[in-house]
């Protein structure tokens, strides 16, 4: 050791991990969602208020609204997701004031960790829904960087031609910036004033799809997601059901944004007996008595009718992900960014050969809708 090293030391890196990524691991919540807790003053350090950034090991004690956080080693995270068709009418919230109904009141209750939803949609928009017990897939998944292109069928009342499209998916100005559809398509269905389209967004700010649409001059009578990444929303599984996805559908999706695979946690024969009955029943076609129905109030001497959704066209996704799967991989050479798709027509879902679970493709971006 030189001279110079002794009177001039290496700094000792601080110790433990930031608290937010910490909780994230073991499922208390997304990064976000921590980050917001610890400037509400909700979250404890040994009995001391956390600030954001701040260092743990596993010799501190952390508490959330005053409860003990159990402490779980990383290799022993679980990271488990479930993809869900919401109904029209439920929040994307734990628990509502008004005693409205969640999206969290139908899904099972997992034995490690919390379900964290991965985006949210507000209470008029229907579709897609995933959840995981990962914060950190989570997390990066809802980041902007990681480019998680959500496609909606989206049914607008109003004039649409073709110079209000190419607006659109140059960049409008709202009110919280600039924002754009990465890609629009016509889809079937509709008369008169009432159109279908599938439009892509790389964003899930609040209302967006509405708000782009609204700012045209048209008003959007429906709303519903019917992708999010490389997951698709498939005509089996009913609206109000949730379906577990399996460990083939969990690497592709944890592979888009760069994280290696984990194991699902082994289920003794009564747990998994018990799973395979909730997956059965949750994945049926919905009986007469228990059917969702739209919210909107009928007109009178009307009854109520079953909200109607739009067709989905699944001739096109064949051949693009195993059977019964959802989920498609992403090759490289079908990344490339356009605002026209080949043929001036949707495309279907992509073959086989998903991104390296390194990290982001050199090709960059997506954004065409699918099916």
């Amino acid at each position: 050791m030189s001279d110079k090293d002794l009177l001039d030391p290496q700094p000792i890196p601080p110790s433990g991990e930031k608290l937010q990524k910490v909780l994230a691991r073991i499922g208390v919540g997304s990064r976000r969602d921590v980050e917001a807790w610890i400037s509400q003053g909700r979250i404890k350090v040994n009995g001391v208020a956390a600030t954001l950034g701040q260092r743990v090991d596993l010799h501190d004690a952390i508490s959330v609204d005053g409860k003990l956080i159990k402490r779980v080693e990383a290799s022993e995270a679980t990271r488990r997701v479930i993809m869900y068709n919401k109904p029209d009418g439920e929040i994307c919230t734990r628990d509502d004031p008004e005693g409205r109904p969640t999206v969290f009141d139908r899904l099972p209750r997992p034995k490690e960790g919390r379900w964290i939803n991965i985006g949210r949609l507000d209470i008029n928009t229907t579709g897609l829904l995933l959840f995981t017990t990962d914060g950190e897939l989570a997390n990066r998944l809802m980041h902007p960087s990681y480019e998680m292109d959500r496609e909606y069928a989206v049914r607008v009342r109003g004039e649409v031609d073709d110079e209000m499209v190419d607006r659109l998916k140059a960049g409008v100005v709202l009110e919280d910036g600039p924002a754009k559809f990465t890609d629009i398509q016509k889809a079937p269905g509709g008369e008169g004033f009432n159109h279908w389209y599938h439009c892509v967004v790389m964003e899930g700010r609040n209302r967006e799809v509405r708000r782009l649409w609204e700012s045209q001059g048209v008003i959007v009578s429906r709303l519903k997601r019917v992708r999010f990444g490389p997951v698709f929303l498939n005509s089996d599984l009913p609206m109000g059901r949730w379906r577990e996805m399996s460990q083939y559908e969990i690497d592709i999706l944890a592979a888009e944004v760069g994280l290696q695979p984990v194991a699902l946690p082994t289920l003794n024969l009564k747990a998994k007996d018990k799973m395979e009955r909730m997956q059965r029943k949750s994945s049926r076609p919905l009986g007469r008595g228990e059917r969702v129905r739209d919210l909107r109030p009928a007109q009178e001497g009307q009854a109520e009718r079953p909200a109607r959704q739009p067709r989905e066209d699944n001739t096109a996704r064949k051949g693009a992900r195993p059977s019964g799967s959802t989920v498609a991989e992403r090759p490289s050479d079908m990344r490339k960014r356009t605002n026209k798709p080949e043929g001036g027509r949707p495309t279907g879902g992509k073959p086989a050969g998903g991104r390296p679970a390194g990290g982001k493709p050199a090709g960059g971006g997506r954004g065409k809708p699918r099916g």
